[in-house]
């Protein structure tokens, strides 16, 4: 058996390796001599060359074969039946936008949603629709992340890696997008399934006589100014088929709302939304990429329509059946402004197959929020003062988000707990290290009878005013952070590995010198209120007032590591706070 040897780049500490690895001849798949899950290259482009009748259904293992080879971004360019043999150089042609390939995107982009690590972007830069007069293809489009490697569905007659072929591939390439200098190309030769237990393949990979007769190819209608909206935070797989349609239907402008303040604030887990500038970055570079000759204007979203009433040129609103509502809001605004009303191009929504009980059925940003909680949002902090061989955790939230609940699972799981709450409150006792300089301060009328601060009476004293707040706090943070010490110095000695400093002020203190990473409960407000009264017997009015005294959520996510919620069942909880521990435990162990 004659054994191809391919130079593939591995990327580590920024260097390129060089790795020998064979392939297997025949149909069967890529073997690289390494793990499956292991990727080798960061970008790549996969050019498709097999019928669009077939396409659909070899998607799932064409994916899976580009995906063993590629980590980050796969750009996909359509080219169905384009030939890599003959004495001829081939070279790009234009698609035609139809329903058929409109179809096949919006699946392309459903079934690469098990690639967790994979961009995908569909180039539309050869996909014409019909309003648009076909310019010669020819020029190179740059590429935000130009691929290292081009991948293709095309086989050879003797399922071989030919170097002519492979020759062929990365001239139309190169030909086509910047690549990376050194160019790597691969001919994939996925695993097709030979036969669907509801026999829609035959037995040469094809669609059934009846299942192609189902396939409408009709062509999809276009206009030249397109509008569109959304919150577009941390670009995911159901913004990709929203965006690309879009382009689709666009012939000259793609106009982007982009949701911002007051129309974020009722979001799940809005603390963990992308800035405005960070999401309107990621937009542009994804819609630059797919399809850079469309004119897009972005602008901030502070209401459900912004100027899709105002814009005379505009011609259509795309919309999912979910927003549906809005788009018919629209078209009243319009006609109310004296404008036509718009073409309502209305997309399915992306089924995501994997979601949590606690998540959307759909693809969605609140998913890809939720998945964030107990995961490392930023690299560790360098403690100042944890011993050696002990890791600590500052473990925060703001009343009524449970954080003791997460406290009490982490100590289940083997954590040393210090509770700077209850520090707090022994140190008022006579004879503490702090009563003296508290009675000097604040005077003898907020002890009991029996000669204990009241702590009711203090806290009347301090509340609303904040200088009287900040002398206290002078006098007690030094002391507790020292306590803290201590108490972080007998888990090392008791041999601890973690160590929970839980404090409701552990930022506003400035303990976080005393901790390796802070992990923030957050939850919320009105389900803080709900808490609050339930547990206290207060009224939702004080209870409002007592979290606007706190440090905000959004305030505690922007320094923590960690992010968790107590929103949903207990059951949620202790799975994502045995997730977060287990994701502690790998970051400990590659240390």
């Amino acid at each position: 058996m004659e054994l191809d040897i391919i130079r593939l780049p591995l990327f580590k500490s920024e260097e390129m390796l060089p790795v020998l690895t064979k392939v297997l001849p025949g149909r069967a798949r890529l073997q690289l001599g390494l793990p499956s899950s292991m990727s080798v290259f960061r970008s790549g482009l996969l050019v498709l060359t097999s019928p669009l009748s077939k396409l659909s259904l070899r998607l799932v293992p064409i994916l899976t074969s580009a995906a063993r080879l590629v980590q980050d971004t796969l750009y996909i360019h359509l080219q169905p039946g384009l030939s890599l043999t003959g004495s001829t150089q081939p070279r790009s042609t234009y698609v035609p936008a139809t329903s058929e390939v409109y179809s096949l995107i919006s699946k392309l982009y459903a079934d690469a949603g098990v690639h967790h690590h994979l961009d995908v972007r569909v180039l539309l830069t050869n996909i014409l629709n019909q309003g648009t007069s076909p310019p010669v293809l020819g020029s190179v489009q740059n590429l935000s992340q130009p691929p290292e490697v081009v991948l293709t569905d095309f086989e050879t007659g003797d399922g071989g890696q030919s170097n002519p072929v492979k020759q062929r591939l990365e001239r139309y390439a190169t030909s086509c997008y910047s690549c990376r200098p050194n160019l790597i190309s691969v001919l994939l030769y996925p695993e097709y399934e030979l036969e669907s237990s509801d026999g829609d393949l035959s037995p040469d990979g094809d669609l059934s006589p009846q299942q192609e007769t189902s396939v409408k190819d009709e062509p999809l209608q276009s206009y030249s100014d397109v509008v569109v909206g959304g919150t577009f935070d941390r670009i995911h797989n159901g913004h990709k088929i929203l965006l690309s349609v879009s382009c689709m239907l666009a012939e000259n402008r793609l106009l982007l709302g982009v949701s911002d303040k007051d129309l974020l604030e009722n979001k799940l887990l809005k603390e963990l939304i992308l800035p405005f500038e960070q999401r309107v970055t990621q937009l542009n570079e994804f819609l630059v990429d797919i399809k850079p000759s469309l004119l897009y204007e972005i602008f901030p979203l502070f209401d459900y329509f912004g100027p899709s009433i105002t814009d005379p040129d505009l011609k259509c609103i795309v919309v999912s059946k979910e927003t549906l509502k809005g788009g018919l809001a629209v078209n009243k605004k319009r006609v109310e402004n004296g404008l036509s009303e718009l073409a309502l191009h209305t997309i399915k929504l992306a089924i995501d197959p994997q979601h949590a009980s606690y998540e959307e059925e759909k693809i969605s940003s609140s998913s890809m929020r939720c998945r964030l909680l107990g995961t490392l949002l930023r690299p560790p902090r360098k403690g100042l003062f944890p011993p050696p061989h002990l890791y600590v955790i500052g473990l925060t939230g703001g009343s009524g988000s449970g954080k003791s609940s997460i406290a009490q699972h982490l100590v289940r799981l083997g954590a040393f707990h210090v509770d700077m709450d209850h520090l707090g409150h022994d140190i008022y006792m006579p004879g503490g290290p702090v009563y003296e300089q508290v009675v000097e301060a604040f005077g003898t009328d907020i002890l009991k009878e029996d000669g204990t601060i009241n702590r009711q009476a203090l806290g009347a004293k301090v509340f609303g005013d904040k200088e009287q707040l900040r002398m206290l706090n002078n006098i007690m943070w030094p002391v507790m952070a020292q306590m803290a010490k201590e108490k972080i110095e007998e888990a090392a000695a008791q041999g601890k590995s973690v160590c929970i400093l839980d404090g409701a002020v552990l930022l506003e203190a400035g303990w976080t010198d005393l901790v390796n990473e802070v992990w923030t409960v957050i939850i919320p407000e009105d389900e803080a209120i709900k808490r609050i009264v339930a547990r206290d017997g207060i009224s939702e009015e004080a209870a409002r007032l007592r979290l606007q005294s706190q440090m905000p959520n959004s305030q505690r996510v922007k320094q923590s590591h960690v992010v968790l919620c107590t929103m949903w069942e207990p059951e949620v909880t202790c799975e994502l706070t045995e997730k977060a521990w287990a994701l502690l435990q790998k970051r400990l162990k590659a240390k």
